[in-house]
């Protein structure tokens, strides 16, 4: 793909927008959009969100460009007619302005007899007049312009807000109407393409992980050797196991402690003074971020855990093995506690066996929020082979894992990549850096060989 720059430019003098073609003009949202938003909640309760009616739109309710209907709130009649300048219609650009500020979605697929309106939270942004298509702003409040332009009015501010006076005020840079139209399948057509590339990393991602999983499970329930003679292990989830491992209760192995609940009121955001780090789900979900780390004083050694110990989720994530970790723990987490018989990581690894961990959430019931019953955990059948061989599957493990570790990163790479190409390419045609005007959507037959010739690029 060869596109040109225009040939003239001139300079803007705003620090997001800088030089714009010449045959372009400067204007604001304000003087083009007609821009509304909830004001207040009149009144709104939650009683007031109902099961059927009109729909009742927030930002969660963005699916990329598209509002997912099926999520949606509903309202009755009277909360719909109530304010009438929020009433939606299909072609109506939504935008958040709290939260996560920015996310864009175009209103479509709302049947006549269809109704919605807005929950707090987004702006609905319609032309004044035929002076603008909402597939032109779409890709405009995608761009870097806006972020920039975003970043700038919010410097300094802890509350992630965009005020509707704010961004009435956005300056940018207009073509007319037939060059919008056609910037805009541009970038519909090459970011298809750039999508399209995207969801192949994402499934090869997944794939290895899978893959990965399947190559522990098999290690640590079968052994290396394809060869050595199997027996009926008597326990459903695993099947058959090398003929000379044992099956027995992890109560043989190992037994468990339970963590501390500790009332938000006596958990401190700093490291004072004789305080250690409280382990939560969150916190470890958080990884490295130091967002959610929170302290306790003076706890308790039964509920303090080291490097070498296991955790295991026993509700919230239940299932979940943390390990590596120092502090003390909390309540939804146990601690396995293991015998001299078994090595930490081959425990490790069994214990994120797929067939297991199901078989864990049986045992732990079918209510809203599973929880893991200490003596179902200490019951369950596992496979346990002589120290030595543990000892070479979890080498094994270790050398597989580094080249699954390795494809990921490649993977995970050539997403950021196309994400970056993605957000250059709509910032470059909707500022005009780059000039489309005579762009000429490919066959679908040579597109589909472009598409294939760069996944594999």
């Amino acid at each position: 793909m060869t596109i040109t720059p225009y040939e003239h430019y001139q300079d803007s003098n705003i620090l997001w927008i800088d030089k714009y073609p010449s045959h372009w003009t400067l204007t604001r949202v304000k003087y083009e959009a007609y821009v509304k938003a909830r004001v207040g909640w009149h009144g709104l309760k939650s009683d007031d969100f109902t099961d059927e009616g009109p729909y009742l739109v927030t930002g969660s309710d963005f699916v990329g460009p598209k509002i997912k209907w099926q999520n949606c709130y509903h309202c009755d009649l009277p909360r719909y007619e109530q304010d009438p300048y929020i009433q939606l219609k299909n072609g109506d650009l939504l935008i958040t302005k709290d939260g996560t500020i920015g996310k864009v979605a175009l209103v479509d697929n709302l049947k006549t007899d269809d109704k919605a309106t807005l929950n707090s939270g987004v702006f609905v942004v319609r032309p004044l007049a035929d002076n603008f298509t909402t597939k032109f702003y779409f890709w405009l409040l995608q761009s870097s312009v806006f972020k920039t332009f975003v970043d700038f009015n919010k410097t300094g501010s802890t509350i992630v807000h965009l005020y509707q006076d704010t961004f009435v005020n956005f300056s940018y840079a207009s073509p007319e109407i037939k060059e919008q139209t056609q910037i805009a399948a541009f970038l519909d057509h090459e970011t298809a393409k750039i999508d399209t590339l995207i969801k192949k990393q994402q499934q090869l991602i997944e794939l290895l992980k899978e893959k990965r999983q399947a190559v522990i499970s098999h290690a640590v329930t079968k052994g290396l050797n394809p060869d050595a003679p199997m027996k009926d292990s008597g326990v459903e989830w695993l099947g058959e196991v090398p003929e000379h491992w044992d099956v027995l209760q992890f109560r043989r192995i190992s037994s468990l402690s339970q963590g501390l609940q500790i009332p938000q009121s006596e958990r401190f955001y700093e490291p004072l003074k004789n305080c250690i780090e409280y382990i939560t789900i969150k916190s470890i979900n958080a990884g490295n971020s130091s967002e959610h780390k929170e302290y306790i004083h003076n706890p308790s050694d039964r509920v303090i855990c080291g490097i070498d110990d296991v955790l295991l989720a026993r509700t919230g994530a239940t299932g979940e093995v943390v390990t590596n970790v120092t502090g003390a723990f909390h309540n939804n987490f146990f601690k396995v506690k293991y015998s001299s018989a078994i090595l930490k990581y081959f425990l490790v690894n069994l214990l994120s066996v797929k067939e297991l961990k199901s078989h864990l959430l049986m045992l732990a019931g079918t209510t809203t929020i599973p929880d893991l019953n200490h003596g179902a955990f200490l019951n369950t059948k596992v496979p346990l082979p002589p120290l030595n061989e543990q000892s070479k599957i979890i080498n094994e493990i270790n050398a597989k894992n580094k080249k699954f570790n390795q494809l990921l990163d490649v993977a995970k790479n050539q997403i950021s990549l196309l994400n970056e190409r993605r957000t250059a390419l709509i910032s470059a045609a909707v500022t005009g850096k780059i000039d489309v005007r005579n762009w000429v959507a490919p066959t679908t037959s040579s597109d589909t060989n472009e598409v294939q010739q760069e996944a594999t690029a």
